[in-house]
């Protein structure tokens, strides 16, 4: 296992979230191990270290639960299987108490149960204390089994809580059939009815909460339906159908109309057009024609075209977003680790409550003071709800980053989750992000016996070792002039700046002006070729040989069409919006004012945007950036938030918190919202468990007992137990449908 990997666990004996800390406690304590995160919704551990899944596993078991590895995101499959079995598993064991108690109440209703102190009723409860024996053992065996794990851990959970509750209740029956008239006739009273229907809800509440479970996960289940199972093979002439795992890189795949796309590749022959919005968000389809790229999972709606495979397996974008959204709905913000903390000591608190709620009622209660005593206790220990707690975060934090995935948002980090609703300053590159992206060079100027074509071969043999997007625009116009590259020696890339090199023996340097004067050249002979192409707002990049300013090529990369609709959004939530490019002066003015963006800063290096983050922080401004390029990650990782659009290069979005897969600036505005609505969301969650356990308990400890004569029963008290934990999930479920701005003018 690598220092960086990331494996995931499907953890099963997950109780609640007492059980989540003391598994990532244990894991923590382990060699090798860098970061654990235990998410309860999913029953998931993520594992980032060095030492093998073998060991990990190992240290798993020890800690008292089971795993197995997930190795591939098919096995997700298996998941949904694992959780129909536990759902109908669940189910047959709150049906099998239920059989026995509900006409046990029936009949209590209508004649009255026998009097346990007569010979008859004494056979008639006995009989009873059977039936519940076995329901304890079949229903409850779960309960038991964990209970029993987390003592010899010297831990506390809710299975604690449930075997105290039930096999109290139950041996507190037994006592009182054993003993019959030596106790007090007030506390002659079986609890075998209630132990029986604490089972029924609490088994039904789990199974209801297994199934709603699953739908936080439709979202991610819908990419995966994404993949088809098959692909259309074109070899030595003939077309044959073979499964998705025997396609292989450089394989020609035929695509039909109505079929989806089966791995990443490079349209070769045809012509289609192929909605992409199940993958990136992006409404409109997309015509595909030679050398258009295709991604897997996407739909070819019309046309037919063949394509080469570049990427298959888990090497797919898709397979790449599967990925992502996997990780991130592990992933844990700031609120999701103090949710834990408590939950971390709640269940022994509530095993101390217990004790002295029935210390108290038996020296200070009533007659009968012991069956007081012994109800409240029990009472306490069902009521108390350990999983709304634990479920308050990883559930919402799974629903969201489901959600954000449907709208073409993939989210990478929990704590940016968190952090994107407060966002107050989000600063723009411009070549990318703000501008389409894909430049072209529009007019080349000559000087000093160069000729145009020779400025651009000369251009273009430099930008061959470059990533930048603008090395990509001289390229393509080289090649549309049948232009040859000539070899480059020395080769150097200059964030920010440009590119230098040697050719043959001449020393050659294309960049900015920012360049040129770095370099200490005269570029007044050419200042009027410059300051034209910065009022068309083109970037102008400036090509030198030996000393000499030799051409100038303008590229003009338009601006996308919905940027300044994103910007005026983050306007009108009342978020400052600045600009940041390595371009000139003049040129980032122009795109400035097209978008209406205030505040700008040009010729940039890649420390000078990062000195601006840092900047802006400092002076209390929580801050997105959002970029592209190679230049923007150091900037990407010191913001707040990071976000690259998708047509980013891969440094960048390793460095982003948030991808945008089409590149759509509008995305900002819904990854704002949907954080704020998330944020809502668990601190709803949180105040919800918090207010129920802060109500409950009390309740259920006979706090309106001295003013109403009321007690709660601990039938009752197991069905709330069960609803509160049902809530939560309901409540995150929520995130689901909510409205997004764009969708909402779409």
């Amino acid at each position: 296992m690598k220092q960086n990997q990331v494996l995931r666990f499907s953890i099963q004996g997950l109780r609640c979230a007492g059980c989540v800390s003391s598994l990532e406690n244990a894991l923590q304590n382990t060699d090798g191990i860098v970061d654990v995160t235990v998410n309860f919704a999913e029953h998931v551990a993520q594992v980032q270290g060095d030492t093998s899944s073998e060991k990990i596993i190992a240290a798993i078991v020890e800690a008292g639960y089971g795993a197995d590895l997930i190795r591939d995101n098919g096995q997700f499959d298996d998941t949904a299987a694992q959780e129909q079995l536990e759902y109908q598993q669940l189910v047959d064991k709150a049906v099998m108490p239920a059989i026995f108690a509900l006409p046990l109440m029936l009949y209590d209703q209508i004649n009255g149960l026998p009097d346990i102190i007569s010979l008859p009723g004494r056979f008639f409860w006995l009989l009873i204390a059977v039936i519940t024996l076995g329901c304890l053992i079949y229903s409850g065996k779960h309960f038991y089994l964990g209970a029993l794990r987390s003592w010899q851990h010297r831990q506390a959970n809710m299975d604690t809580l449930v075997a105290l509750g039930t096999g109290s209740s139950w041996l507190y029956s037994v006592a009182v059939l054993a003993l019959g008239d030596r106790l007090p006739h007030l506390a002659q009273h079986a609890y075998f009815e209630a132990a029986l229907f604490i089972l029924i809800f609490l088994n039904l509440g789990a199974a209801i909460e297994v199934r709603a479970r699953g739908k936080t996960s439709s979202a991610i289940r819908q990419l995966m339906n994404l993949q088809p199972k098959t692909a259309r093979l074109v070899r030595q002439g003939l077309e044959l159908d073979v499964v998705i795992g025997d396609v292989l890189v450089g394989d020609i795949i035929r695509v039909r109309p109505g079929e989806k796309i089966a791995v990443d590749g490079r349209v070769i022959e045809g012509l289609g057009i192929v909605d992409e919005s199940m993958l990136t968000g992006e409404a409109m389809p997309v015509e595909k024609n030679v050398d258009s790229t295709v991604k897997a999972g996407t739909l070819n709606i019309q046309g037919s075209f063949l394509y080469q495979a570049d990427r298959i397996g888990q090497e797919t974008l898709l397979a790449q977003v599967v990925e992502t959204v996997l990780q991130a709905q592990g992933a844990k913000p700031a609120i999701a680790r103090l949710a834990d903390k408590i939950a971390a000591v709640f269940v022994p608190v509530v095993v101390v409550i217990a004790m002295g709620v029935f210390v108290g009622w038996f020296y200070f209660g009533p007659q009968p003071a012991l069956g007081y005593a012994f109800v409240t206790a029990m009472t306490v220990l069902v009521i108390a709800c350990p999983c709304a707690l634990g479920l308050a975060t990883p559930i919402s934090v799974m629903v969201a980053v489901g959600r954000a995935a449907q709208a073409g948002i993939l989210i990478r980090n929990g704590q940016a989750l968190q952090t994107a609703g407060q966002i107050s300053c989000v600063v723009f590159d411009k070549t990318g992000t703000i501008t389409e992206g894909r430049p072209e060079v529009v007019e080349i100027k000559a000087f000093n016996h160069f000729s145009q074509k020779q400025v651009l071969q000369w251009a273009a043999s430099l930008e061959l070792g470059s990533e930048h997007v603008l090395a990509a625009s001289v390229l393509r116009a080289a090649k549309a002039k049948a232009l040859t590259t000539l070899t480059v020696t020395g080769f150097e890339m200059r964030p920010g700046l440009g590119v230098t090199g040697l050719i043959g023996n001449q020393r050659v340097a294309l960049g900015n002006q920012s360049l040129i004067d770095e370099l200490v050249l005269d570029a007044s002979t050419c200042n009027d070729v410059l300051q034209h192409s910065y009022v068309q707002g083109y970037t102008a990049m400036i090509l030198a040989v030996d000393g000499e300013i030799v051409g100038i090529l303008s590229v003009s990369d338009p601006v996308k069409t919905d940027s300044a609709q994103a910007i005026n959004q983050l306007h009108a939530l009342g978020i400052r919006v600045m600009m940041l490019t390595g371009d000139h002066e003049r040129t980032a003015q122009v795109i400035a004012a097209q978008v209406a963006i205030d505040h700008c800063r040009a010729q940039c290096l890649p420390s000078d945007k990062l000195a601006i983050i840092k900047e802006l922080q400092a002076a209390g401004e929580v801050v997105a950036m959002v970029g592209d390029g190679i230049n923007d990650a150091p900037a990407l990782m010191q913001a707040d938030v990071g976000v690259a659009v998708g047509s980013g290069t891969d440094i960048a979005i390793d460095s982003a918190d948030f991808i945008i897969l089409d590149g759509s600036l509008l995305k900002m505005n819904q990854a704002i919202e949907l954080s704020k609505a998330t944020l809502t969301n668990i601190k709803q969650n949180l105040w919800g468990a918090f207010i129920y356990n802060a109500l409950s308990i009390p309740i259920a400890a006979g706090l309106l007992y001295p003013a109403f004569g009321f007690l709660l029963s601990p039938v009752i008290a197991s069905a709330a137990m069960a609803f509160s934990s049902l809530t939560v999930v309901a409540n995150a479920n929520r995130l689901r449908w909510v409205k997004l701005t764009v969708e909402t003018n779409d």
